[in-house]
């Protein structure tokens, strides 16, 4: 089946946005962090589709992909980033064969609850209650078997909760699978490749940078490609499969969307970034004398920031209870929200003060062109042409078979590569501290 080159547009617009998104994410961190960086991927998702039941319910969308994102920010992978630093083959390939899994369940997750949302209908909806009931009790068992009865430790000393993620990821694959679920369940697996590979993949491309010694933020480079894969992964699986019309959510359930995406996970990103701690030690990093009145500046950016992008989406968000909604109110309550949190890291890095080019900058050429793709091209639904169940398994299992190997070759580059580097980490073998 050929695809079309809106198709393909499409899918770009939403790899640009996850990876940028998640590139951003770094700044912030854990699961609110992510959860911020899927809800924007997932919009750019539906505004791409030109599907408009799905623009119609955009906000619960945005939630329901925020969560699933977000879900994975538990996990610890510092020391897995280290192993894939290192200069003998178990160690390497172990750390990226590590962040595939890793990697494979932010997409997994994320991509399974988007794609759960976006096949709900009229006459088959997901009971989330009983789906988040199992999840949990599959993360327990997982948890406790793999750690504590199996001991299969990926990341010591620090926390083991990939494994309480595994858990959940198939307590939620076999929901999808036992109730139907297909076109969710495809979404989940292709967002579990391309987040896996692009994890994994940036890992080489941080080492390799990092060898060569050029100056540039390489962990920044890696964090967009898991964002951009998983964009492509997730992104491709929805684009080519047909779906239910999705009916109109209720006003409860997109006022309650609105308030976990817009007012919750900003105040959680907000709290735990602009804290005097951390406002006090950037301070120092500029050699600023006066401490006390760099924090207070840089509260009131924060403030007045919030306000302009709360009444921004906030005009656009109560369309969404009306008739009014359109393409074009979700596409400036993407704008703003994206902005937004573009502009929070940027005050929360100090860039305002004493401007350096850094990675965080190719933020921008990324932001506007996605912004022009979606503003011009005003997409049309061009993504109901489904591709076959049996083709979609198949190319399914040639990517993760490709995955596979070219991730054992890399492993080979990289030892040949360099000697020991900043970071390094060993799980096997005598223990090793490079630090940075």
């Amino acid at each position: 089946m050929k695809t079309s080159k809106g198709k393909w547009t499409a899918i770009l617009i939403v790899m640009m946005t996850l990876g940028t998104a998640w590139a951003i994410r770094g700044r912030f961190g854990h699961e609110y962090g992510a959860a911020w960086a899927g809800a924007i991927g997932v919009l750019s998702l539906v505004l791409a589709s030109g599907r408009k039941d799905w623009i119609r319910n955009w906000p619960v969308i945005m939630a329901i992909g925020a969560i699933g994102w977000g879900m994975t920010g538990m996990i610890s992978y510092g020391r897995v980033i280290g192993y894939g630093r290192g200069i003998d083959l178990l160690n390497v390939s172990f750390g990226l064969y590590g962040l595939l899994v890793i990697g494979g369940l932010f997409g997994f997750l994320g991509g399974g609850f988007t794609g759960l949302i976006l096949e709900t209908s009229k006459d088959k909806k997901p009971n989330w209650a009983e789906l988040i009931t199992q999840m949990v009790a599959g993360a327990i068992i997982s948890w406790g078997a793999l750690i504590y009865q199996f001991e299969l430790l990926m990341t010591p000393p620090r926390s083991e909760l990939w494994a309480a993620c595994l858990g959940a990821a198939v307590a939620l694959a076999w929901y999808m699978r036992r109730n139907g679920y297909t076109n969710a369940l495809f979404v989940a697996l292709y967002g579990m490749a391309g987040a896996g590979f692009g994890f994994a993949f940036g890992n080489f491309i941080q080492t390799m940078g990092h060898v060569s010694g050029i100056s540039f933020n390489w962990w920044n480079v890696m964090e967009y490609s898991i964002g951009f894969c998983g964009g492509l992964g997730m992104a491709y699986a929805v684009y080519s499969r047909s779906w239910p019309e999705m009916p109109l959510a209720s006003r409860m359930a997109h006022q309650w969307s609105g308030v976990l995406v817009f007012l919750f996970i900003p105040f959680l990103v907000i709290v735990n970034t602009f804290h005097w701690k951390k406002m006090a030690e950037m301070a120092e990093r500029l050699s600023m004398t006066d401490v006390l009145s760099y924090v207070q500046s840089q509260w009131i950016q924060v403030a007045v920031l919030c306000l302009i992008a709360l009444v921004v989406i906030g005009l656009q968000f109560r369309k969404t209870t009306t008739d009014k909604v359109s393409y074009l109110s979700a596409y400036w309550a993407f704008a703003a929200f994206w902005l937004w949190y573009f502009f929070l890291r940027t005050i929360s890095s100090g860039t305002l003060y004493a401007y350096k080019f850094t990675s965080d900058d190719l933020a921008i050429p990324n932001l506007i062109a996605v912004l022009f793709l979606l503003y011009a091209a005003r997409p049309k639904e061009v993504f109901n042409k489904m591709v076959e169940e049996a083709q979609l398994n198949i190319i399914l299992k040639r990517f993760l078979a490709g995955i596979v190997i070219t991730l054992f070759i890399l492993a080979v580059i990289s030892i040949n590569s360099h000697d020991e580097v900043p970071g390094l980490r060993k799980r096997f073998g005598n223990a090793v501290e490079h630090t940075e």
